[in-house]
Formats: structure tokens, C-alpha cells, sequence
């Protein structure tokens, strides 16, 4: 938790205006979060606080790598990370998270600790599938290929003579022979 720690903001003693911040972190704000979907990482975030009488604007540009595992090949490999997000913290009566950017807060608030914000932005940007770069490239090609590609065939598509019906099983055709009486 003390990893944690550098990221509480006292926002009760701030003025109307507006506040940059810098953040470096690491492995040890991973690890401080205590979850097993990033381990090792490495990011800058940059932050700007904009307060006013009803609330606080918090606009982050966090960029770095974390390091995946490779679903295909589970070889690690540093996913390039980029991210441009916007929080809005509004005063009100009762703490209360509405939407993904707007969250209500008490009014006697007097810190705000952005590790949270930051984890939950960084994992949001990840891929779903986690494909090494190496493999990104046949991943593309793959599903272009596939676009054009016929699920079902029938066995006339085949030979190439669609106007020949299939040869009918002499069972059936005794079959035919009763519906017919």
C-alpha cells in the first residue's frame, strides 16, 4: 500500500484552478495492486487536475509498456501502451459511481487517489487477444483470407455440375414409391 500512496491527491486544499502532475511508475504499482493479469510494466502519467465548486476534472495521458503472455506461443512480450482518458469527480451528497467518466463524491472529500483510475485505464486499453507481435502479422492476413472463404459446400459445388442431382439411395426411392400410392 505504500507503493499506493504516492498517488492520493489532496484536493480540499486546492484552489479553482487548474494542477499538472507526473507519475513514474513500475513493477512495485503492479505488484501493489494485488491482481495476476500484469505483473511487469513500466508507464509516465501525466495529469491534469481541474477543479471548481461543484467538481473535479481529472485528465490523464498515460504512456508506457506492460508486459503480456502471448496466447498463442505464452512468450512474454511488451504491449506499447497510449491512452487518453477524461474523469469527472462531481460534489454531491452521497459517493457514487454513475458512469465510467463521471463519478459522484462527497462533498467533504479531502484526498483522491488515482491508482485505481490508472489500472483500470491500462488494463481497458489491452487487446483482448494477446498475439506476440511476430504473430500479428499472419493473425491479419488470416482473417482477410478467411473473409472470402465459403463455409458450406454442397457435394454438386463440387464436381462442378449443379444441374446433376445426387444419386438416390435405392431405400429412399422404395420410399417414394409408397408416398406416391
Amino acid at each position: 500500500m505504500k507503493e499506493l500512496q504516492k498517488y492520493t491527491l489532496s484536493i480540499g486544499s486546492l484552489e479553482n484552478k487548474s494542477y499538472e502532475f507526473d507519475f513514474e511508475s513500475g513493477d512495485a504499482f503492479f505488484e501493489a495492486m494485488e491482481q495476476e493479469l500484469i505483473q511487469h510494466g513500466s508507464f509516465k502519467t501525466h495529469l491534469v487536475l481541474t477543479k471548481s465548486s461543484s467538481m473535479v476534472q481529472l485528465n490523464f495521458h498515460i504512456q508506457g509498456t506492460v508486459e503480456l503472455i502471448c496466447d498463442r506461443s505464452l512468450d512474454p512480450f511488451d504491449e506499447p501502451v497510449d491512452i487518453r482518458e477524461q474523469l469527472f469527480l462531481k460534489y454531491a451528497d452521497r459517493a457514487e459511481e454513475l458512469t465510467d467518466e463521471i463519478e459522484l463524491i462527497l462533498w467533504d472529500t479531502q484526498q483522491i487517489n488515482i491508482a485505481r483510475y490508472l489500472f483500470d485505464f491500462i488494463v481497458l486499453s489491452l487487446p483482448m487477444k494477446k498475439l506476440h507481435p511476430r504473430f500479428r502479422q499472419d493473425e491479419t492476413e488470416e482473417d482477410e483470407e478467411q473473409e472470402g472463404k465459403v463455409v458450406y459446400r454442397s457435394d454438386a459445388a463440387e464436381t462442378g455440375d449443379e444441374s446433376q442431382e445426387p444419386p438416390i439411395d435405392p431405400r429412399w426411392d422404395l420410399l417414394r414409391k409408397l408416398n406416391n400410392n
